[in-house]
């Protein structure tokens, strides 16, 4: 299993809407990023992610989990690159990491959170993904 960190506006997109799609998910769409998409089309079913508020929040909320790989992206104009993979809600983070506590971990120095702010969706090493969840309360 792959571990993965996605960005949402809550404005756009919020942790909310997520949980509300329910078992059938939705597909995480306009990502206009060359980086970002070869990101989401390595990703396979099973994977898991941390699913980020950014602007407002900084803080990771909750963990999705993808549930169909990468396929075109419907919101793309006829002729364009992009992807999407369909994510489904998991569960909340009981205690949302946010952006500084992030910052203010050490061993979380090399994060792409912290090094990569604007890349709107992102690897997430094993190590990571579990002190982040401890820092959760996962």
């Amino acid at each position: 299993m792959a571990y993965w960190l996605y960005k949402s506006e809550p404005f756009k997109w919020s942790w909310e809407q997520q949980v509300a799609a329910g078992e059938k998910g939705t597909f995480w769409d306009g990502v206009r990023n060359h980086v970002a998409k070869k990101n989401l089309m390595s990703m396979k079913v099973g994977d898991r992610g941390f699913f980020y508020h950014s602007n407002e929040g900084k803080e990771i909320v909750g963990i999705v989990e993808v549930i169909r790989e990468a396929y075109p992206d419907p919101t793309a104009e006829p002729g364009e690159p992009w992807v999407v993979v369909d994510l489904k809600a998991v569960k909340p983070i009981p205690r949302p990491v946010t952006l500084a506590a992030v910052k203010a971990e050490p061993a979380l120095a090399a994060m792409s959170l912290v090094t990569s702010m604007r890349l709107s969706v992102q690897p997430v090493t094993e190590e990571e993904w579990t002190l982040v969840c401890r820092m959760g309360g996962v």
